[in-house]
């Protein structure tokens, strides 16, 4: 026990006077800023060289719209591994906000990690803007054709879908969860391909707002990467809520099994739970 206690103080020598609380707060909060840092510079960096390489601030290309879905989706799941560990991984406030809602972070930790959110996509935009002798040209805006209403509905459903993947392979816990980041990262990507070219596929205010500040230009359909993405995260919650009431584990049993005997164990199991809760339902009325 005195080895342990000696160790902590041994690694943390200057931080002996903050609370395990408080320094749990920090930590998450000090990820969170470099980890959202880290993903929005590579995935800015990755914008900035598929608009040089193929003309994309002239014209609409796949390939651009596949070089950019990729830098976002691959560069989210490289660094939501690293840091999920440290604070969550959430790197966008949207998000944040749905773990709120579902109690898996407290609001004290949010307004923190939103904070640091928000900070890490500033950081990033600047480091961008001055690192590489192109032009930053990272900002989100509509397309020519796509309306304010269009746009607050693509951002609204491209958002839902990505916080849903978040609720079912991380916060829902299960064999697989350390594989999480994979489908989150192939979540966004998903999205970036549908999002890119119509509303510039944000699903995350701080993603939006960091370039905005850098370059001193507030499109005047800015509002919507906050209100979109913010609606997104409420309907994800909303349906997941709902599963979770219909108890959805029971509904396709022994999918985390490893060998089919054991799930059909599981599934025999999960049939006798319900017969129970139906005898109780009946006799209950």
């Amino acid at each position: 026990m005195g080895d342990a206690a000696s160790e902590i103080a041994y690694r943390l020598p200057y931080m002996s006077w903050m609370g395990m609380k408080m320094r749990g707060h920090f930590v998450a909060t000090l990820g969170e800023f470099v980890g959202t840092t880290m993903f929005l510079f590579f995935a800015f960096s990755g914008t900035q060289v598929s608009s040089t390489t193929t003309n994309g601030e002239t014209g609409f290309s796949v390939e651009v719209l596949m070089y950019i879905a990729l830098s976002f989706g691959f560069s989210l799941m490289v660094n939501v591994w690293v840091f999920f560990r440290i604070s969550g991984g959430l790197f966008n406030p949207a998000v944040t906000l749905a773990m709120v809602l579902t109690k898996a972070v407290s609001v004290f930790r949010a307004c923190l990690l939103v904070g640091a959110q928000i900070c890490g996509s500033l950081f990033a935009s600047w480091l961008v803007s001055i690192i590489f002798p192109t032009s930053f040209s990272v900002r989100t805006t509509l397309s020519k054709d796509t309306s304010l209403a269009r746009g607050v509905i693509i951002e609204i459903l491209l958002t839902a879908e990505l916080v849903f993947t978040i609720f079912m392979l991380a916060k829902e816990k299960h064999k697989a969860t350390f594989m999480a980041p994979i489908g989150i990262g192939l979540a966004l990507f998903v999205a970036e391909l549908v999002g890119v070219y119509y509303t510039g596929g944000s699903l995350n205010p701080a993603r939006s707002f960091g370039p905005c500040v850098v370059t001193g230009i507030f499109d005047k359909e800015h509002w919507i990467y906050w209100v979109g993405p913010g609606a997104g995260a409420i309907i994800a919650v909303i349906f997941y809520k709902f599963i979770l009431i219909l108890q959805y584990e029971l509904a396709n049993p022994g999918q985390d099994e490893t060998s089919e005997k054991k799930a059909e164990q599981v599934a025999e199991e999960a049939k006798e739970t319900l017969k129970q809760q139906r005898h109780t339902g009946m006799n209950a009325v």
